[in-house]
């Protein structure tokens, strides 16, 4: 894995289908810890169990040993875990928990998106730091190995232009380093685009985004909806471009889920996928997931990314790696401000031990 190729990750009135869980029988412990071990024979299983969760619910207490079950036999699956945590906060409190209403929906995402995009026209001009852990892997395993770390200073202009300035590499300060328009000049895996562009582009209506109620969540302490959303590769039109050994770009689709705060109606989590990858293109997958939080800038507040997980496979030789860049956003500045290197940007955060 030491010739990691170079790629990059780029994002140059919606329709909706509404489905309501049926009423079921409420799973039960000993029915799931069997389908817990059947998922760690077959992966593939794993839709199955959660939409089971979903429809069904729960009818048992979640305790930290079904937890750590749950960790193990789905290694560490973190869409398994968030379904069985509500599923178990909806048999708590079922009304609280509960599904909103076809109409409930279509006001939901009728307000997000007339929040989005206004939200979109109002974003300042700002500077803020990126500090990025880059990792590598066989494709499947989840055994990341740190390849290297940078600090990367962004700066990003209402018109939607983003510029990359790598001041750091492995803790080696960058002399007289220029703003490009990525930073994919260091090799590896780069990205972009996480500011406003996959929100703006999941709800402009020209993307015809097609939405599927999933769920609710709990994220940050913030009650919230979980939609599925996929969007075809002539509307969302995701640049992804492969360099190094050998250079080819081509277009893909998307398709994903966000979270929606059911208060405010903002968007506080976006997981994207790439769909529609032609055969043959060397990168097999493109996975992103971007959390976003309230930043002030020049004394208002903003939603902006707080941290994204950027995740894409590629076949190489008779091998099938998977990239994995862990990206952090820290100190929200007004546009012009200088980006400074401090000691803890230096201090590669620990991941939590793998079960």
């Amino acid at each position: 894995m030491k010739k990691i190729i170079s790629v990059i990750l780029i994002l140059v009135s919606t329709g909706f289908v509404f489905a309501q869980a049926t009423a079921q029988k409420p799973l039960m412990q000993a029915e799931y810890v069997k389908m817990l071990y059947d998922l760690q024979k077959t992966p593939s299983k794993k839709s199955d169990l959660i939409e089971t969760i979903r429809q069904r619910g729960i009818g048992f207490e979640l305790t930290d040993g079904l937890r750590a079950l749950t960790t193990s036999k789905s290694r560490n699956d973190i869409e398994l875990k968030r379904t069985l945590e509500e599923a178990a906060r909806r048999r708590q409190n079922p009304t609280a928990a509960k599904l909103p209403s076809e109409k409930e929906t279509a006001e939901i995402l009728a307000k997000t998106r007339e929040a989005t995009l206004a939200a979109v026209e109002e974003m300042p001009d700002f500077v803020v730091k990126q500090q990025i852990v880059r990792s590598a892997a066989y494709a499947g395993t989840n055994n990341f190995r740190n390849l290297d770390r940078l600090i990367v200073a962004v700066n990003y202009r209402a018109s939607g232009q983003e510029d990359y300035k790598v001041l750091s590499l492995n803790g080696i300060i960058q002399k007289n380093p220029k703003s490009k328009s990525s930073y994919e000049e260091v090799g590896g895996t780069s990205s972009t685009g996480e500011f406003v562009t996959v929100l703006a582009k999941i709800f402009k209506p020209e993307s015809d985004t097609k939405f599927e109620i999933a769920d609710t969540d709990t994220i940050r302490a913030r009650r919230s909806v979980v939609f599925n959303y996929s969007i075809e590769r002539d509307k969302a039109k995701q640049q992804i471009s492969a360099t190094g050994t050998f250079s080819d770009s081509t277009i893909t689709g998307m398709q994903g889920r966000i979270w929606i705060d059911r208060e405010n109606f903002r968007v506080l989590r976006v997981e994207s996928a790439a769909t529609q990858i032609p055969e043959g293109f060397p990168i097999r997958t493109a996975n992103r997931t971007i959390d976003y939080d309230w930043v002030t800038i020049a004394d208002e507040k903003y939603l902006l990314p707080a941290l994204s997980d950027v995740r894409l496979t590629f076949r190489q030789k008779s091998e099938v790696y998977e990239t994995r860049n862990v990206i952090r956003f820290k100190e929200y500045q007004k546009y012009g401000s200088e980006v400074k290197i401090l000691d803890d940007d230096e201090v590669v955060p620990e991941e939590k031990p793998k079960p």
